[in-house]
């Protein structure tokens, strides 16, 4: 599948700071550890409808782990899907009497164009559940094959994981018993479903049904379940202890729970992620913003609007990743100002030394991406640049530079 546009992102002088993380699984913020090259894997979109703004803070949220890496001198593989076989998807073209794979398409390549306006780094590997169906289907097969799968005998030719063959079943969440119950029935498992051995098995192959796409595979014609893609094609292109298996905080049970669970009973080795990262929720003025309440903030809308996409970021990156928090008209009006001032004083012939100002914004980054930190350090420079002008004639050329390679934001 096409990705998008690669950003020049500059480079700068000096060394880049490690990067810690927040990691879900020991709920700590430990450093990474990549090699030379580090990898990544980010959840994409079910592409039923536009990129909304809970989207964009989660994929901002790992452009900067991925600019950080780079500014440490790694060389960095990030892969991301598109869920563009699912029930959401077919649902919505059902609604809209269009074909489902027109409106995956249409809908795919609006977030490609949402991604290039707020400069996001993209994937090495864009990949499409479709064109992977085939190494998802061998990794439902060798999870039969190997004792830790089953298909039901009521004739749908449905395959289930076992969760109780697991030895380190909810490592990665951590949650009690009843909350991964209650969560697995709220996000996309079925837990009443007769036949299964365990509530929380998990889908893995989902038998042909009438009006349903299929494929061919070892077990039955079908399709794949949710998160068996996931670790299909993360696997397949990054193998086993990838550096960041990433998304948004609702993924962290059922979705990458389970497809730790795929990757590593199928390799018989663990962990699947050296670092489980997960980014806040995005309300609106209070609210939980959601398709459910029809409050959903459109990044293709606010581009429409003349909403400079830079001001969409600044606002995004002006709260932590991890915290749930609220886009409100506020917020994007204190954007707005601030990309003004930080370009008004860039644009200056001089300004105070920004050699200071480069260290502060690798550290307040590399300590669990302290983008507020790092925004407030930028202001600084810029109040001083504005107020008191500054004798450095380079200075507003490497803060440039910093705000582009490091925040992403380009002035």
């Amino acid at each position: 599948m096409q990705s998008w546009p690669h950003p020049d992102v500059p480079l700068l002088p000096g060394t880049g700071v490690p990067l810690r993380l927040h990691d879900s699984a020991t709920r700590e913020v430990r450093p990474t550890s990549p090699g030379p090259v580090a990898r990544m894997y980010v959840c994409g979109i079910t592409p039923y409808d536009a990129t909304h703004l809970g989207h964009a803070a989660t994929y901002l949220t790992f452009d900067l782990v991925n600019r950080v890496w780079r500014d440490n001198g790694h060389d960095v593989v990030y892969v991301q899907n598109v869920t563009d076989v699912d029930d959401p998807l077919f649902e919505r073209a059902d609604r809209d009497g269009e074909d489902w794979i027109v409106l995956g398409m249409r809908e795919t390549a609006l977030f490609r164009e949402d991604m290039t306006a707020l400069r996001v780094i993209p994937p090495a590997h864009y990949v499409g559940v479709v064109e992977a169906v085939e190494e998802i289907a061998e990794l439902v097969e060798k999870l039969v094959s190997i004792g830790v799968a089953y298909q039901l005998d009521d004739g749908t030719g449905d395959v289930y994981q076992d969760v109780a063959a697991a030895r380190r079943f909810g490592y990665e969440s951590g949650y009690s018993a009843d909350t991964m119950a209650r969560f697995f029935a709220e996000r996309g498992g079925d837990p009443d479903r007769p036949g299964k051995r365990n509530t929380l098995d998990p889908l893995l192959w989902r038998g042909a049904r009438d009006g349903e796409p299929r494929w061919p595979s070892p077990v039955g014609p079908g399709r794949p379940g949710w998160h068996v893609e996931c670790a299909a094609i993360a696997v397949n292109r990054l193998g086993l202890g990838i550096d960041v298996q990433g998304g948004g905080s609702d993924l962290i049970f059922p979705h990458h729970e389970m497809s730790a669970l795929h990757a590593e009973a199928a390799a018989d080795q663990w962990p699947f992620a050296k670092h489980y990262v997960h980014a806040g929720m995005i309300g609106l003025d209070g609210e939980k913003m959601s398709k459910s309440r029809g409050n959903l903030v459109f990044v293709s809308r606010l581009r429409g609007d003349g909403v400079d996409p830079m001001a969409v970021r600044l606002a995004l990156l002006s709260g932590h990743y991890r915290s749930d928090r609220s886009w409100t008209a506020d917020a994007l009006i204190e954007a707005q100002t601030r990309l003004a001032r930080w370009r008004d004083a860039t644009a200056l012939a001089t300004g105070p030394s920004s050699v200071e100002l480069l260290d502060q914004v690798r550290e307040r980054l590399a300590d669990d991406l302290d983008s507020p930190g790092a925004i407030r350090a930028v202001d600084e420079w810029a109040d001083a640049a504005l107020r008191d002008g500054g004798p450095d004639p380079s200075a507003p050329a490497l803060v440039r530079s910093t705000s582009d390679a490091l925040l992403g934001v380009a002035l």
